[in-house]
């Protein structure tokens, strides 16, 4: 087993950190930058920054967040929200993130997902794929768009082998009905993600305790746990989590 990696994720709206409940009820969670710097610090293998707002608002990621938050770093940042064009992609990789992540746009115009994993390689292309329960759906979950308010009637699974045909080198799936709640991931989902396809999974959406990141490694199939609340909200740190993981005999970086 290759080692897991451990990926805080900073939520940005209006240039600040927050985090909510199933995407919404917002708390503020401080400064991007000094957050970044501190998770690094910690222990962080990789960073997340997602621009929750852009799609919403119908707007490109702010390419100064990322700039700021990438200069404070040298783990690998993947960064998401309002990208939808190849021009867009270049733009936040040339701001310094390692990977952009896509959902929104990737549902809308797939071919956007071959034509970037040509252009960039795939190794720099996420695709982020929200989710919700729907028993109508042949995998029982249903794809959601537009930072997890629009449902849009197609299987989540099926789509995430459409993302690995595609050329995607990364999927990062997140329950909606887990999000923020630090009730743990929902292992269901991240294992049928994970069993669909030959990509490495990020686990995503509801992390609270330590167990919580081993399940999704074990029941999950996850190579990469990400959480936010709980590392925001100093609930626990990196450090606790990957002694943890190796305690349980998993194998993690540094």
């Amino acid at each position: 087993m290759n080692p897991i990696a451990i990926m805080p994720c900073l939520d940005m709206k209006n240039g600040r950190v927050v985090k909510g409940i199933h995407f919404v009820d917002l708390r503020d969670a401080g400064d991007p930058v000094e957050n970044a710097a501190f998770y690094e610090q910690e222990g962080a293998d990789e960073l997340a920054m997602l621009d929750i707002a852009a799609t919403v608002e119908n707007r490109k990621t702010r390419l100064e967040w990322v700039r700021a938050v990438s200069s404070a770093i040298t783990i690998p940042l993947t960064v998401g929200g309002g990208i939808a064009s190849l021009e867009d992609i270049e733009a936040v990789l040339a701001a310094g993130a390692v990977k952009v992540s896509m959902n929104s746009a990737a549902v809308r115009d797939p071919e956007l997902v071959r034509q970037a994993a040509e252009a960039f390689g795939s190794s720099a292309i996420t695709v982020a794929i929200d989710a919700r329960r729907n028993a109508v759906m042949p995998s029982g979950f249903e794809l959601v768009v537009s930072g997890g308010t629009r449902p849009v009637g197609r299987d989540a699974v099926a789509w995430a082998r459409q993302c690995q045909d595609l050329g995607a080198g990364v999927l990062l799936p997140t329950s909606m009905d887990g999000d923020g709640t630090q009730a743990g991931y929902d292992l269901a989902f991240t294992r049928a993600i994970a069993d669909a396809v030959d990509l490495p999974i990020v686990a995503s959406g509801g992390a609270g305790t330590l167990e919580h990141f081993y399940q999704g490694v074990v029941e999950g199939g996850a190579q990469v746990l990400l959480a936010a609340s709980v590392f925001h909200f100093r609930i626990l740190s990196i450090g606790q989590v990957k002694a943890y993981l190796q305690e349980r005999g998993l194998p993690v970086y540094g």
